[in-house]
């Protein structure tokens, strides 16, 4: 059985199904309020203003199997066999016609992190579509509105933190950027098949410290726990740089393109080349703080947006963002390592300019990971990216509560409910204000939109720290109902989110 985009439309929203996709009406806040449906007038009239281009078809395989991560073989689940899976390349104002083949067993979907997409296309079950089944196919079908470095990945359950994700590159076909060479880097910490699996450790951490088999640092594998023997709750991960506490879950590895440190990725060029390195942190728990030794890094994109090049020593990278970045690279090799902030553990990959060059030790760590670390403030919007000067006409309070000794994470303290909508209006200018109420750090991202930082940066994912305020203002041009969530998947999955929805006009 294939079920597609166009069935959907056909088939009305009776197919649909779910709290969101039925009702689309009624909100704890505003009862009465009808809202904008996923597959209504409005988002498709919204896709047309893209002026959708030539069709480009992809086919997506999802299915469990063994992977190589360097020596290290586990049984998980990825698109087409690949982990990561082959990226997806396409030019903005392209149409995106992706094919999901389903043999997993269990639902799934995919949403397209970070794009400004069609809301029917955005792969979140229960409200823009209906799962995809075990042994159905399913077709994407949208244009790619910015140029940018995105990804995908599933909006079901804990998947995320399997093997199930790749990059999305869409492409300038005016590119601005001046460079030689471009690599993808995709960053990841892994367990599934080693010392349990996602939904292990989920189950795990849902009964709060009180009830958890306390696991030790991350980095030390000689003291990993037997797969099946839980101990999935990682102790004392500390990070100046998040607020405190760095994370939640004892991860036995961190993989960068795939491979553990000790087996890595080698990037082969020549001495003088102008390097663009597309970032991006697939992690389920981890904020990565990466440097390549030997050079500093330019900095000239951020969530697929273009800033003000600056210069950093290091970056630091919460779930669900991406950076780029710039480099003319020296002679020799260099390792590109991403330290696990706050769990003692690193990934890496080299940087291979000259055959006759020593091969670094695997534990090498580059002094600039101890050097400058740009943040937020340090990043201004190109003038090309900047949101005109405006006051906000609504301001969204997102309160984040809850606590690891409970596990009770939520928003406003309540956890999620696809029938709790917040209601804003298409034209206005909307001020997210995200006030963080607990002692964990949380990347925040929202869908189907980017936002503005205080400091002009645009971004779709950003980490508001610990008992902290964060305001970011979005223009409300892009109508659906849209999901907000903390971009830690277990944070998540135990209640951090929730929905935005545009009204009826």
């Amino acid at each position: 059985m294939t079920i597609d985009r166009r069935t959907m439309l056909k088939t009305g929203l009776g197919l649909l199904g779910g709290a969101v996709l039925t009702a689309c009406s009624g909100t704890s806040r505003a009862p009465s309020t009808s809202f904008v449906t996923p597959a209504g007038p409005q988002v498709r009239a919204a896709e047309q203003a893209r002026r959708p281009g030539a069709v480009r078809d992809f086919r997506l395989v999802a299915a469990e199997t063994q992977a190589d991560l360097g020596g290290l073989t586990v049984q998980t689940w990825a698109y087409d066999g690949r982990i990561p899976a082959t990226p997806i390349r396409v030019n903005a104002g392209e149409t995106v016609r992706a094919r999901l083949v389903n043999q997993l067993p269990a639902d799934t979907s995919i949403h397209w992190h970070g794009l400004a997409l069609r809301n029917d296309a955005d792969g979140v079950p229960g409200v823009t579509q209906q799962p995809v089944k075990t042994g159905t196919e399913y077709v994407y079908e949208f244009t790619a509105p910015d140029p940018g470095t995105y990804w995908f990945h599933p909006h079901s359950g804990t998947q995320l933190d399997r093997g199930l994700y790749a990059p999305m590159i869409v492409e300038d076909p005016r590119e601005p950027l001046a460079y030689d060479e471009e690599w993808v880097v995709v960053l990841d910490d892994w367990l599934d098949g080693v010392t349990g699996t996602p939904e292990d450790v989920l189950a795990e951490l849902s009964r709060g410290m009180g009830g958890m088999n306390h696991g030790g640092m991350g980095g030390d594998p000689s003291s990993s726990p037997s797969p099946g023997k839980g101990g999935h709750m990682l102790m004392g991960a500390t990070s100046p740089l998040l607020g405190g506490d760095a994370g939640d879950v004892r991860y036995p590895h961190f993989l960068l393109n795939g491979r553990v440190p000790t087996q890595p990725a080698t990037f082969s060029t020549k001495p003088g080349t102008r390097l663009r390195i597309r970032l991006i942190n697939a992690g389920g728990d981890t904020a990565f703080r990466v440097a390549l030794a030997e050079h500093r890094l330019t900095v000239t994109h951020t969530d697929g947006f273009p800033v003000r090049h600056t210069d950093t020593d290091a970056l630091l990278i919460g779930m669900g963002e991406r950076y780029d970045v710039l480099v003319t690279l020296k002679d020799g090799v260099f390792p590109l390592v991403a330290l696990a902030e706050g769990k003692n553990a690193i990934a890496r990959a080299l940087i291979r300019t000259s055959k006759q060059s020593s091969t670094p030790r695997a534990d090498q760590r580059p002094r600039e990971l101890d050097g400058t670390v740009i943040r937020y403030d340090g990043l201004q919007a190109d003038d090309s990216a900047r949101l005109p000067a405006k006051q906000p006409d609504r301001t969204v309070k997102l309160e984040l509560t809850g606590s690891m000794m409970a596990y009770d994470w939520a928003i406003n303290g309540r956890k999620y409910d696809p029938k709790t909508i917040m209601p804003i209006r298409s034209g206005e200018r909307v001020r997210l204000s995200f006030v963080n109420r607990t002692m964990m750090w949380h990347p925040m991202h929202l869908h189907g939109h980017t936002f503005a930082l205080p400091s002009g940066a645009r971004k779709d994912t950003a980490i508001v720290l610990p008992n902290s305020t964060l305001d970011v203002d979005f223009q409300a041009g892009n109508p659906g109902i849209w999901m907000i969530h903390c971009h830690n998947v277990y944070h998540a999955e135990s209640g951090m989110m929730t929905l935005l929805g545009y009204q009826q006009t």
